[in-house]
């Protein structure tokens, strides 16, 4: 559906606290670039997040644990080539870790281009927290689960990052991409990496980032006009 138009100050994302939702929206949503000198150039970036790794159950928390795609993600990545297959990419950006790496080899397929992995698209270190089931944190943390549901931007694991450290990580490397590439650009990145992003852009406080959906191989597409960032969709699958 069709979101309202909201043109902000770049960089300035609103931060808190809680949890969230399922599908979401496609819209106008906009953002100038952050140091004020706007992009001379128009184009668009198409996001995405790699495809589904194999999950224990119960889930886990998975942030940098470099895990590879299991049969149905490597399924959803040759769906999503065949779906783009006529987009000439000028560059295709990856993060380094190996479910997004693959991800972005086989939507590479046959054009003549190596995508590149930058380490700053890496997803949210989760730092002690990282292979850990919600019970065993609670068991091994006690009160700190909730401490992260009071405070999402903030809340910082032992040995981690909070959601506010990844868009200072994050963000200026967007920006880089899209002042030094030619058009268009995929990126193949994560669920906390694209919600961070998509966050910032449409003006959204952090403490909602989990209403932000990101399924596996899912495509999100952000169009550069005038040096206005504006999202067009999220969520997009096929």
């Amino acid at each position: 559906m069709r979101g309202h138009q909201r043109q902000t100050q770049p960089g300035h994302e609103r931060h808190g606290g809680h949890r969230g939702g399922d599908r979401h929206q496609s819209g106008h949503h906009c953002h100038r670039h952050a140091a004020g000198n706007a992009l001379t150039r128009s184009g668009t970036i198409y996001l995405l997040r790699h495809g589904r790794i194999n999950q224990s159950v119960p889930r886990r928390f998975v942030g940098q644990l470099d895990l590879p795609l299991d049969e149905e993600g490597l399924r959803q990545a040759r769906a999503m080539h065949h779906f783009l297959r006529d987009i000439d990419f000028a560059g295709i950006f990856t993060s380094p870790l190996q479910r997004s790496r693959q991800t972005a080899q086989i939507l590479a397929g046959s054009r003549e281009i190596v995508p590149t992995p930058l380490a700053e698209l890496a997803e949210i270190n989760l730092g002690a927290w990282e292979g850990l089931t919600v019970d065993e944190v609670r068991r091994r943390f006690p009160g700190q689960y909730e401490k992260r549901g009071e405070d999402l931007a903030h809340y910082r694991p032992e040995g981690g990052e909070s959601f506010h450290d990844l868009a200072r990580r994050i963000l200026p490397v967007f920006v880089r991409l899209a002042e030094e590439n030619r058009w268009p650009l995929l990126v193949v990145a994560h669920a906390g990496v694209n919600r961070v992003l998509l966050a910032s852009l449409q003006q959204l406080p952090f403490k909602d980032l989990l209403q932000i959906p990101q399924d596996y191989c899912c495509l999100n597409i952000i169009r550069v006009r005038d040096g206005i960032w504006h999202v067009d969709a999220i969520n997009q699958r096929i």
